[in-house]
Order: structure tokens, then sequence, then C-alpha cells
């Protein structure tokens, strides 16, 4: 038995078939039948057995992957790369293969923290991509480590300036947005009175602004009298 067929054998032993239900519900634009259905908890678990006996360099090799689980475990391994230059080299790799929100989510290096700098070139080209879920990752990177000590007012012109109409990439950029606004108010809410998000977007950045605890009453009741019909 080779190493992958190893690795899909011991996720299969993990298996829960409600689980594997609910997550069919919740990721709808991919086949159940590349579910396996293994609970987050337990896929750590055996994430963290497979880095430490250093055994997945065939399965980071072995593109693309067959269950949503071997992309998790995937993103699992990545996320745990120190090296930032062989982290981007692995991330580059697998960014093609993303076809869902959970895994284009789950999927941020803890080496990215510490190397910003170098970061946001790989951010710049992957918000250039046609790819559906390599621009969602982008716009996720800058609102994880953008909108904080490195907060520049070009990044919200960068996520504003996307016309795209992928349901995803619009959800992304409405999330970005209700983040900023909790973090960086008054540089975002120029974005909004200017009315430079399309109006989808637009709206649905309100709507997660209101329902977050982070923006304040008096910012709400504002942030309603924004919403465009």
């Amino acid at each position: 038995m080779n190493k992958k067929d190893k690795i899909e054998q011991d996720l299969f032993a993990l298996q829960d078939l409600k689980y594997r239900d609910f997550q069919a519900k919740l990721i709808p634009n991919i086949s159940k039948q590349t579910i396996i259905g293994v609970r987050a908890p337990a896929l750590k678990n055996y994430a963290k057995q497979i880095i430490k006996a250093g055994v997945y360099s065939d399965f980071l090799n072995n593109l693309p992957h067959t269950y949503l689980e071997e992309n998790a475990l995937h993103s699992c391994i990545v996320n745990n790369i120190k090296d930032f230059s062989i982290c981007i080299k692995e991330v580059e790799r697998f960014l093609p293969y993303i076809d869902n929100w959970a895994i284009c989510d789950g999927l941020s290096p803890k080496c990215f923290h510490k190397n910003t700098d170098k970061l946001l070139v790989n951010i710049k080209k992957w918000l250039k991509s046609k790819k559906e879920y390599t621009m969602r990752f982008a716009i996720g990177m800058l609102m994880q480590h953008y909108l904080d000590e490195n907060f520049k007012e070009k990044y919200l012109l960068l996520v504003a300036g996307i016309k795209r109409e992928e349901y995803y990439i619009k959800m992304m950029q409405a999330w970005f947005f209700a983040t900023s606004l909790a973090k960086q108010y008054e540089q975002t809410i120029i974005i909004l009175q200017n009315n430079q998000l399309e109006k989808w977007t637009h709206n649905k950045t309100i709507q997660k602004s209101i329902e977050s605890y982070r923006i304040t009453d008096e910012q709400k009741a504002y942030l309603k009298s924004l919403r465009r019909k």
C-alpha cells in the first residue's frame, strides 16, 4: 500500500456519515461523493501525526486529491511549514486545485504573519488570478495580515477595485470590509460613502457590520442609512 492509499484508508477509518451529510449542505458546489465526513478535531489530530512523522512529501506532490478531507489535510500540513520560501511554493502549487470556500479559508500558513513584506508581492499576484478561490484566498490574506499594524489605505482600494461576479469572491469582499470597518472605521467608511463597491457587496458589508459586536450602535445606525436600494 502506498502512502496515498494509507492516508485515504486512515481518513475513511475516521468517517462520520452524519457529519458528511452536514458538510455536504455547507459546501453545495462540490459532490457529496468527494466528502468522507471527518470531524475537524479528528482531522487535526491526524494531521499532527502526519506532520510529526514527516512523511508527507509524496502526499503534497500528489495533486489533485480526490476527497475534501485530503485537501483539508494538505492545508493543515502547509499551514505548519515554517520556512516562508518553501511554504509559498507549496501554497502556489496547491491554490489552483482549491474548489470550495472551506478549504480556501482553512489555508492560513502560520509563517505568513512574520513575513508580511514578502507576502504582499504574492497577494498582489493572486488578486489578478482568474481562479475564484485563488482570488478569495488573496483577499482573505489581506484581511488577516493587513488590517492591523500593517494597515494602509491602499489595501482597501485594492479590494474595492475587484469587480467579479463569483459569489464566494463577493462574500469575501464583504467580510473584508466588515472587518475593516471594525478595525479601521474612519478610512473604511469612505469606501461606502463613495459607493465604491458593487451594490450587493456594499449592502452585504453593511449587513455583516450590523451583526458585529465590534461595531458601535451609533456606527450601526449610520451604516443602515447607507444601504442602497
